[in-house]
């Protein structure tokens, strides 16, 4: 991970090798390659199928035109560089936390961004604030989506309700503080409204292939370096027009090998006429206020007695059915009785994108899941009255080496998450850094929901786009037309500093 390669290959050997020793037969060790990646997948296909959903959804609000309407009254707000950097911020984060930054990067860039710039603010510092409130805030809490929790809280035991809760809080500050940090240090390059600025913007703008800015791909061993150059600038090209096409994705994100355009991809406003323009319109309001009522719903619920609690468990399942109900309404008002052929055109396209995007996690969390005693009978296919906790006994193993102090551990555990994500992926060493926190907490009196938070945190700033250039923050560099290698040297110590404030906090919070 520290040489950013890909670590599927090492994870799939050491799967083989691990069940080959502990169960003595090799043709069991050979199997348990495949039993490992099938328990995994099983254990972890409500994740898929609720990505598959959401970007089902989104491909219906796309062939409408819809999406682009839903930021359409964030322009107006947009009077001077203080209230762009503001309503960019704000923008990135709402499209995110429901849909992921996958669209929310060439959405934002399309629509909001050259508004931003034409109202005083700076390039890099509309870069900086997509990045934290999309790749960063959004994505790293993941509150209505819950992937990244349900990652993190399956590999520790515990409940993914409590990690998205922590997660959600430390995400706040993390992001606070970063955008605090970066405010301050580009307000002095805020300047007036103007077309000029804008003007100034495109002409400026850096025709420096990004693959170039980054060194070569092959170096890493994998293509994604490259692909995802491609999008940002397919990104950037749809930058001064229709919005909906270029977009660059990858933040689950950075789970897979590549960034990818969500399936679906369209111009968006090919539907003519007024009747078609007015269910746009209803659908652009419909979508974002039935989950933001359905959150609402579960706030109440978690923090009063005025609706009954949705259990955690149910909570991604809600999500998924109202996100299910509103795909067949989109697609029945714009398609008709054909709306039954395109709904599930629009399943199967997005069940694609979410093992595309998210596939490489299986055999990772199938090694981890090796470690773990509810697991390792089914993959290696022994039989034992009490199997071991392989991962759980390498900690006692050293345990009295480990410092019994959830301050110290925090850190460590941030530490590691950082550097599972040094590789480029986001969510692929949250079974790590949860598992860790499972083994670790309990000899530290530290909640596992808190560092398995804490962990996510790491992993996911890191790798889903906000400290590494080879990452999905070149989709924000695209459509931001800025150097990447700049963006992050932007973004370095403003995160730096939320993350090791959030995580000093954590153990106070919590």
């Amino acid at each position: 991970m520290i040489a950013r390669r890909n670590v599927v290959v090492p994870a799939v050997i050491a799967t083989f090798l691990t069940a080959w020793f502990y169960s003595g037969n090799l043709i069991k060790g050979l199997a348990a390659i495949f039993g490992a990646s099938l328990t995994a997948a099983g254990e972890l296909f409500s994740i898929f199928l609720i990505i598959a959903i959401i970007t089902a959804l989104l491909g219906g609000l796309r062939a409408m035109g819809a999406e682009r309407r839903m930021v359409r009254p964030f322009r107006a707000l947009m009077r001077n560089g203080r209230m762009a950097f503001l309503t960019i911020a704000a923008a990135t984060y709402f499209i995110s936390l429901f849909f992921w930054p996958t669209p929310a990067v060439p959405l934002i860039g399309a629509l909001l961004l050259p508004a931003a710039i034409r109202a005083g603010l700076p390039a890099m510092s509309g870069a900086a604030v997509m990045a934290i409130a999309g790749q960063g805030m959004a994505l790293s809490s993941d509150y209505v989506i819950q992937v990244a929790p349900g990652l993190s809280a399956k590999a520790a035991g515990t409940d993914t309700g409590s990690v998205a809760d922590r997660a959600m809080m430390l995400s706040l500050i993390v992001g606070i503080v970063a955008l605090v940090f970066v405010y301050f240090r580009g307000r002095r390059g805020f300047g007036t409204v103007s077309d000029e600025n804008e003007l100034r913007w495109r002409s400026e703008s850096t025709e420096v292939p990004l693959e170039m800015q980054l060194g070569s791909a092959g170096d890493r061993g994998f293509s994604k370096g490259v692909v995802t150059a491609r999008a940002a600038r397919a990104a950037t090209a749809g930058g001064s027009g229709s919005g909906g096409s270029g977009s660059a994705g990858g933040d689950a994100s950075g789970a897979g090998t590549t960034v990818l355009a969500p399936p679906g991809e369209g111009d968006g406003d090919d539907a003519v006429g007024e009747g078609h323009v007015r269910r746009s319109q209803v659908f652009a309001v419909l979508v974002p206020l039935a989950f933001a009522v359905l959150v609402g719903y579960m706030l109440l619920g978690k923090f009063t007695g005025v609706v009954p609690e949705v259990e955690s468990n149910d909570s991604t399942g809600l999500v998924g059915g109202v996100a299910m109900l509103l795909l067949f309404a989109t697609v029945f008002a714009r398609d008709g009785a054909h709306g039954l052929t395109s709904a599930a055109g629009h399943v199967v396209d997005g069940l694609v994108f979410a093992f595309k995007a998210m596939g490489v996690v299986i055999p990772i969390a199938g090694f981890f899941f090796l470690g773990n005693a509810d697991f390792i009978s089914q993959i290696t296919g022994t039989q034992e009255s009490k199997p071991p906790s392989l991962l759980f006994d390498l900690v006692q193993s050293v345990d009295h080496y480990i410092p019994a102090n959830g301050f110290i551990l925090g850190f460590a555990i941030l530490i590691i998450g950082m550097i599972t994500g040094l590789e480029g992926s986001g969510f692929a060493g949250l079974p790590l850094t949860g598992s860790l926190s499972g083994a670790l907490g309990p000899a530290a009196h530290t909640d596992p929901a808190t560092l398995a938070a804490v962990g996510q945190m790491g992993s996911v700033w890191t790798g889903g786009g906000t400290l590494i250039a080879w990452s999905s923050l070149l989709a924000v560099a695209g459509v931001a037309r800025v150097p990447v290698q700049e963006l992050v040297r932007h973004l370095f110590v403003p995160v730096l500093v939320g993350l090791a404030a959030a995580t000093a906090l954590s153990t106070l919070l919590f």
